[in-house]
């Protein structure tokens, strides 16, 4: 085997998900050296998300849906009120997939080692210093430490990443802006349509939040929930609770529990420093409304991946140079996200009342558009003057956030 402290690496990158591992794969295609080194036994272990990736994912990253990994074609959305009221949108064609997260990782994986990085396992970093314009990371295998040196360091090492810290760049998530997700990949379940995905909301449902089942095989889903992180009751209260009132739920089998916090605003004015990039979990690449990421914190790692290279070829590793990578973050998606965020606070103004009436009331376009934070100057005018000219307190939030 390498020994992989006998070299200075020209980028280790520091946690071996996607967004690690889609950076990697950038990097190696450049032909530059890249070690990708992970604390976890096992690549796709956690999974910390519903697996979902909808086609324009799959078109922005370059990927084509394999059997292998992309299992249960999903074409559309189903979202609840409180009294079960729904807006449904369904189509005939796909519009993503539910993924097997631990096998679209190892499919990562087996790409970047294809193409030329090195990858390991069970290697945790202990600690990170500069020394003459490289970073020397002490790192435990095995219960031994070894001293890994590089020119950059580029941390996906989830949202409270270590690394960056060690290296001076603060990440830390406000409590405000950080939610709690509980769970089950559960089987044995029935009582929805598989081809979509179901979004469940109210303040009593999931505070700050949505429940949701994303289905993945015959019988068989992942039923989580997200909420905010500040809430006295846990995720698993409300995620538990909720399950008990679905009959076609309440009586399936837990087959495995995931849990995890997932930063969902306070967005990184700066996520670089000498040396260092940050991307997914680690540079708050998360959709601020739902708190999904895969594909936006892949899209980072590729970014970090691309800049990364060009800061090998310019053999300039410093602040300013690197300080690009935030400039096109935001250009590409960060301002974006930005948008989304004025979205989830309006979410957070509203009541059970106020879901079921937009559940009532309103189309899945517009409900998208809501979301997206892209209603056109037409839209708001149809939607305050038609839909919720009833409503004075709703039309007030609508407006407030909308302007």
């Amino acid at each position: 085997m390498e020994d992989i402290k006998s070299k200075v690496w020209d980028v280790v990158v520091v946690g071996a998900g996607p967004v690690g591992l889609y950076a990697g794969i950038e990097i190696a295609k450049a032909k530059s050296s890249v070690l990708i080194l992970d604390r976890k036994q096992e690549i796709g272990c956690p999974k910390r998300c519903a697996e979902g990736l909808s086609l324009r994912w799959f078109n922005i990253l370059g990927l084509k849906p394999n059997p292998e990994w992309s299992i249960q074609p999903i074409h559309g959305a189903a979202l609840y009120g409180p009294s079960g009221k729904q807006i449904k949108m369904k189509n005939k064609e796909p519009q993503g997939y539910i993924l097997e997260r631990k096998m679209f990782e190892k499919h990562l994986a087996i790409e970047a080692v294809k193409l030329g990085a090195k990858i390991t396992m069970k290697h945790l970093v202990v600690s990170a210093k500069r020394e003459n314009g490289i970073v020397e990371m002490n790192v435990e295998a095995d219960g031994k430490i070894q001293t890994i040196k590089a020119k950059l360091v580029i941390a996906c090492d989830g949202i409270d990443s270590l690394v960056a810290r060690m290296l001076g760049l603060n990440t830390k998530n406000n409590l405000n802006d950080t939610d709690s997700g509980y769970q089950y990949e559960m089987t044995g379940i029935s009582g929805y349509d598989e081809n979509l995905l179901h979004l469940y909301f109210g303040v009593d449902i999931a505070p700050r939040g949505y429940i949701w089942i994303f289905p993945k095989r015959e019988g068989t889903a992942n039923v989580g929930i997200g909420i905010g992180a500040y809430e006295e009751k846990t995720a698993k209260f409300y995620l538990d609770k909720w399950i008990a009132s679905q009959p076609g739920v309440k009586d399936g089998s837990i087959i495995e529990v995931n849990a995890g916090g997932i930063p969902v605003g306070g967005f990184l004015e700066k996520m670089e420093t000498d040396n260092l990039l940050v991307a997914g979990d680690a540079g708050h690449m998360v959709d601020p409304i739902h708190g999904g990421g895969i594909g936006i914190a892949m899209e980072g790692g590729r970014l970090a991946g691309a800049v990364a290279v060009k800061a090998l070829k310019a053999k300039d590793f410093s602040d300013k140079m690197l300080s690009t990578y935030t400039k096109e973050w935001y250009a590409l998606r960060g301002n974006e996200l930005k948008r989304r965020l004025k979205s989830r606070h309006l979410l957070e103004q509203l009541t059970n009342e106020d879901f079921d009436y937009l559940a009532g009331s309103i189309s899945m376009d517009e409900a998208l558009k809501i979301g997206n934070g892209t209603l056109t100057k037409t839209d708001k005018f149809a939607l305050f003057t038609k839909k919720l000219v009833t409503r004075p307190k709703l039309l007030k939030i609508m407006v407030k956030y909308f302007q």
